[in-house]
């Protein structure tokens, strides 16, 4: 008889593939909604770009190594008209929750694009922000005078993202960052945990959400 060490590895190991095989569907599922679209829904490659960067010219955002929950959360607030956007409303109407999942895993598995992307307020992108740049002060040391935090206590060093709440910012198309924000202010998008971001964006004047917006654009993205 086989002992019992023998049959729990085997079991092990069948566990192991078993993952492997549910989560490689999975992601072939998602892959081909990302490539080609499911019923209505287009191909999201059409505006997010074939490996999930994201278009900065038109403020569609990269998606690529973006956190799995996070990104079904979006979906989620897409589906039923709690974040507003003519275009991506519909499309998450279109999915039903298992497509939301199955995509959303498949974009958080992609690696983030490594290519800088150009900054809100210039035509051309930025080498490097600078130390002392609006944008700089405001992601790293906030504005204490009008109880403004530092966006990177939220969201990491460098804008990485922390946990499934706060995702990466590096590397993000400074017309998406900007949006996003000004949607903020005006209660178009979620305020999200404790209401964090809705306080927070409604004490940016316009100029200070371009500077943090071009900030974040102009660094490196990093795998979540």
């Amino acid at each position: 008889m086989q002992s019992l060490q023998t049959l729990l590895a085997r079991g092990r190991v069948f566990g192991l593939g078993l993952g492997l095989m549910l989560s490689a569907s999975c992601h072939a599922d998602g892959a081909a909604i990302a490539k080609a679209g499911a019923g209505a829904a287009p191909a999201c490659q059409t505006c997010h770009g074939p490996a999930g960067e994201g278009v900065a010219q038109a403020g569609f955002p990269r998606l690529a190594s973006l956190g799995a929950p996070y990104l079904q959360r979006q979906l989620a607030a897409f589906a039923d008209g709690t974040r507003v956007s003519d275009v991506m409303m519909p499309i998450a109407k279109a999915l039903s929750v298992a497509d939301r999942a199955e995509v959303a895993a498949y974009y958080a598995a992609l690696p983030a694009p490594a290519a800088a992307l150009p900054t809100a307020s210039a035509s051309a992108p930025e080498a490097a922000p600078a130390p002392a740049s609006a944008g700089a002060v405001l992601a790293t040391r906030g504005r204490w005078a009008d109880t403004l935090p530092a966006c990177e206590q939220c969201h990491g060093p460098g804008g990485r993202g922390v946990g499934p709440d706060f995702p990466p910012l590096a590397g993000q198309s400074a017309t998406y960052l900007a949006s996003q924000l000004t949607a903020w202010k005006n209660g178009a998008r979620p305020p999200g945990p404790l209401g964090l971001m809705a306080v927070v964006a409604k004490k940016l004047s316009e100029a200070d959400v371009l500077a943090v917006a071009d900030h974040y654009a102009a660094l490196p993205a990093k795998d979540n």
